[in-house]
């Protein structure tokens, strides 16, 4: 069989389960309006496209809802991180921080609290569009604040080098409005608006000691009721320092109830840390505290950050998230009640009004009938527009990707870069998040370039990272797994493998178990799977998880568009001796992306 035969064999085997899981019901289109349609299915993304396979519990990596009337925690079981929530109509609304990431602040959407379904990013580009145009670890957009206000949805968030932002929107698929500084500074984080009963609106945020000096402070401002300025320089209203016990006080939200003033903010620090509760009868203080959420004897380490919201019943629940490592910051579900003293406490009551989190309770009661749904994953590329689980690590250029150059297929273009050797460098590199303890993730790529260094594959990024893919070398196409330690550069993890004359696809995959241990594996010929190099742990990156990816590249040049040395062979050049954007034919190709739980059948044999 011919190579294109035998690659359309395997998107013929392969493309209807990717396109199904990617995901009819669960990762389509909402309603523009937050309020359903009388016939519309609460819980419901969307619909599935005739003659597609109907999506299936067993289909998705991970599940939240038992299907018994009972959900399991975590409810997102990946990198949400520094979630906040509200309720408008019959909908929950979540988004989280995403740091360098884009897209940026990714709105979620369920009517249960426990099957979510990602709807757009009001975030298209980070600000300043320059600054954010290579990867800035652990810079851009922190733990943000969702507000729904005088018809608008509002999004608060800091950039903790250049200040506080707010984007607002009157549908939260988009589009939302430009960012607009509310307050430039560095070390302002984690703000919070609340517009008070007699038409006074607040901002209360924390501090980040690694840009202004200090934190374990809250400070609140009054602001204009537009939100667009704050109007004084602020008041500390909490002190963490006059606090025992408390360090790294932070991610404030700040609400009302019965007259009371509520703070919900988190201290003790991102991994073993708590949520406390602050109250009073102004909202300038004096408050008092407790701590109403922490670890106790679970599993779930550091529960804390989050968001209280309210059912249309009138339940009370809470939104935090667990930093797990690789796996980043999962979302928990905890009920929340409020107690004969008047204070709240979240998930189980140890009888002193501390919670410890619940792995396993009733879901939520809701109205309507709900369908198991959870953020998408995989992809058949068959859109228009590259799903909504893709980010890239910096502000993206349309010229690095194409959805049209090859229907149905993922083209990404091998561009030359001085940064090239060292994919955490790379901005183009396509990726999403690690969606469950264990998976497997599978896809199908060729490699078309007469350049001496392209290359392109799957990669699994973070602060040390392994890739496998496709190099090309000068004469023929080579099979390669590499990998790159901590501030260290890429060496070989197999020795590559030539592929036969006129091959140039390969199905590749990976495999992660608990602890996030990944295995490669690659198929050259259509006769299984073998597994290239050792097992290798996944690491997180800088304030986020591990993250999964797609990527090309063309070979490394100097930094001034001249091959780097060691770099030989067919390179385009521009006519000034600098390397050429790309030839028109240098450019991977990605026939589907697949994930799915570990030892899935269609993964592994392609059916």
């Amino acid at each position: 069989m011919s190579e294109h035969g035998r690659r359309q064999v395997l998107r013929t085997g392969l493309g209807a389960v990717a396109g199904s899981t990617v995901l009819g019901a669960i990762g389509g289109a909402t309603p523009a309006s937050a309020t359903p349609r009388p016939d519309e299915t609460l819980g419901a993304g969307g619909t599935v496209t005739p003659g597609e396979a109907e999506p299936t519990r067993a289909d998705l990596p991970w599940v939240a809802d038992l299907g018994d009337g009972r959900y399991q925690n975590p409810v997102l079981n990946a990198d949400w991180s520094d979630p906040d929530a509200i309720r408008v109509g019959p909908y929950f609304y979540l988004v989280a921080s995403t740091f360098n990431r884009v897209p940026g602040l990714p709105v979620l959407r369920s009517v249960d609290l426990v099957n979510w379904t990602v709807i757009g990013h009001a975030l298209t580009e980070l600000v300043p569009k320059d600054h954010f145009s290579e990867p800035r670890h652990g810079e851009g957009v922190w733990a943000p604040a969702l507000r729904h206000h005088d018809g608008k949805f509002w999004i608060f968030y800091p950039d903790p080098d250049f200040g506080i932002f707010v984007v607002t929107a009157t549908d939260p698929r988009g589009p939302w409005s430009t960012p607009r500084p509310v307050k430039p500074g560095k070390g302002l984080i984690d703000p919070c608006p609340l517009w008070d009963d007699d038409g006074q609106a607040y901002l209360v945020h924390a501090w980040a000691k690694s840009r202004s000096g200090v934190n374990n402070r809250l400070t609140l401002h009054r602001m204009s009721p537009d939100g667009t300025a704050l109007l004084d320089a602020g008041r500390i209203v909490i002190n963490g320092d006059d606090l025992p016990g408390y360090t790294t006080l932070e991610g404030p939200k700040l609400y009302k109830r019965d007259g009371w003033y509520w703070i919900l903010a988190p201290a003790g620090g991102v991994t073993n840390g708590w949520q406390s509760a602050f109250r009073s009868r102004s909202v300038w203080g004096p408050y008092e505290d407790r701590i109403v959420l922490a670890q106790g004897d679970t599993p779930v380490n550091g529960p804390h950050q989050g968001a209280w919201v309210t059912t249309e019943g009138g339940e009370d629940w809470f939104l935090h998230f667990q930093d797990r490592g690789a796996y980043g910051r999962v979302v928990h579900l905890q009920p929340m009640r409020w107690r004969a003293d008047g204070w709240p406490v979240m998930g189980a009551d140890d009888g002193s009004g501390r919670g410890a989190p619940v792995l396993v309770h009733t879901k939520p009661r809701v109205n309507g009938r709900t369908e198991v749904t959870a953020p998408a994953t995989s992809d058949d590329f068959t859109g228009t527009e590259l799903g909504k689980q893709w980010m890239w690590q910096a502000n993206a250029d349309p010229a690095w990707w194409s959805l049209r150059r090859f229907p149905s297929r993922l083209a990404l273009i091998c561009r030359p870069s001085p940064v090239a050797h060292d994919l955490r460098l790379l901005p183009n590199v396509l990726a999403q998040r690690l969606p469950a303890e264990s998976f497997t993730a599978t896809t199908s790529m060729s490699l078309s370039t007469t350049t001496t260094g392209s290359r392109a594959g799957l990669v699994v990024l973070g602060e040390t990272y392994a890739w496998v893919g496709l190099r090309h070398d000068g004469d023929r196409t080579v099979l390669v797994c590499r990998t790159a330690a901590r501030d260290a550069t890429e060496e070989d993890a197999v020795t590559p493998v030539p592929l036969r004359r006129g091959r140039s696809a390969v199905r590749l995959r990976v495999s992660v178990r608990p602890g996030a241990v990944c295995q490669f594996a690659a198929d050259v010929d259509g006769r299984g799977f073998t597994p290239l190099g050792a097992p290798f742990p996944a690491t997180a990156g800088k304030w986020i998880g591990a993250t999964l990816g797609l990527f090309a590249s063309g070979p490394s040049t100097d930094g001034t568009g001249g091959v780097a040395a060691g770099h030989t062979g067919d390179v385009a050049v521009d006519g000034t001796d600098g390397v050429a954007p790309g030839r028109p034919g240098d450019v991977a190709e990605f026939d589907w992306f697949r994930m799915g739980p570990s030892g899935s059948d269609s993964l592994v044999d392609g059916r």
